[in-house]
Parts: structure tokens; sequence; C-alpha cells
């Protein structure tokens, strides 16, 4: 009798499963948003100061939102993981987002939403509106 030996994964192979379950979320967040009426005017924004996850129109608010997606909660839950410095950040790229777009007089909102994995077509998901900060 021979014994199978389960290898663990490698950093690479987990990074390459960490960024398709980043992607399915923020797939299901847009989604998510879609289905309340909200219009995603981007996704995967980027600039010098870093990347908005999806920017949405909210009636006539731009909504920045931070997307977090985890397959369990033994780190607690994924808003958790927006830390301070991933807050000033985002109010950044909202700065660069509005000059680049010319938009000057609407509303600025930050969201977070936080998604866990429940099995592969099921997530517990949670909409953090207006969770930090301001423009």
């Amino acid at each position: 009798m021979s014994e199978a030996v389960l290898e663990r994964p490698t950093t690479q192979s987990q990074g390459k499963r960490n960024k398709a379950l980043g992607k399915r979320g923020e797939d299901a967040a847009a989604r998510f948003l879609e289905r309340r009426g909200y219009e995603i005017v981007a996704r995967n924004w980027t600039c010098y100061a870093g990347e908005a996850d999806i920017i949405a129109r909210d009636d006539d608010a731009i909504v920045f939102v931070e997307v977090k997606t985890r397959r369990d909660c033994d780190k607690g839950m994924p808003a958790e993981a927006v830390t301070q410095d991933k807050r000033e950040r985002y109010e950044r790229i909202a700065l660069e987002y509005l000059k680049d777009c010319e938009i000057t007089d609407a509303p600025v909102r930050f969201d977070i939403i936080s998604i866990v994995a429940i099995s592969s077509d099921r997530a517990l998901v949670r909409h953090h509106i207006n969770a930090f900060g301001g423009a």
C-alpha cells in the first residue's frame, strides 16, 4: 500500500486562487450593485494612487467601492481588511478620478462590499454604504 503525499499549494498557486476569488467577488459586487439600480461607470480604474475596484453612480452621487472577498471569516470579516492606509488611498484615487473626468459638483461616497464565499455558487454579501471618508 502506498501513501499519497499531499503537496502544500505553492505561493504562486495560492496567489492565482486569491486573484481568481477576488475577480469573482468583484463580478458579484458589480451585479449586486446593478440589481440595486447603480450604474457601473468603471471597474479597476487605475491611477498613480492605486486602483478603485468599482466606480458607480447612485442617483447623483459618485460611489467608489472597495470589494473584499474571503473564503471564510477565520481572519475576521472582509471589510475589516480595509485599513486606514487603504481608505486614504481611496480618497486620493477619488480625487484623481474626479479631476480626470472633470467632475466638480457631484457628491462622493465611499462604500465597501464584503463577500464571504460559502460555496462555489453561494456567498454572503454585505454592502457598507458610506463606509468612510470624503473627498
